[in-house]
């Protein structure tokens, strides 16, 4: 057997990981989003006032737009519901949340970068353009 055919079993076998992968990312940044959430609907006069200071438009209506976003974002990732459609908006937040807060910070999380946010921006592109998986009631709802 040549190196060419033990590669492609090999990534034959691999691929039966997708779907587990993607049901993984999905709870984990679907947990990753709770938090800020949570916090938003915490306090969101705070979060407005905050919005203000930074110069959103709108800073109450955006408030309140960014935290029903995300804690839909926690629903539907976590149940892999209409991910290809709730990632677009979240992918928005993620590159608000960079120009606004992170990118004067340089890259590293340590330092308030724009790590984390950018690495939930690629993840919800993976989303965006693979779909939710298997395990998923986007597959058991509207599989082709």
């Amino acid at each position: 057997m040549c190196i060419k055919d033990k590669y492609l079993q090999f990534s034959s076998l691999s691929e039966n990981l997708s779907s587990l992968s993607l049901l993984t990312a999905r709870v984990v940044v679907a947990y990753g989003f709770y938090e800020p959430a949570m916090q938003k609907w915490g306090n969101i006069e705070n979060v407005a006032n905050w919005f203000a200071s930074m110069g959103i438009p709108m800073p109450l209506l955006n408030a309140y737009m960014a935290a029903t976003t995300e804690i839909l974002g926690v629903v539907l990732l976590t149940l892999g519901l209409l991910t290809r459609v709730i990632s677009i908006p979240l992918i928005v937040i993620m590159i608000v949340a960079v120009l606004t807060v992170h990118l004067p910070n340089g890259f590293s999380a340590g330092d308030n970068g724009f790590e984390i946010p950018l690495y939930y921006g690629l993840f919800l592109m993976i989303f965006l353009s693979h779909g939710a998986g298997k395990f998923s009631l986007d597959n058991l709802l509207f599989k082709k």
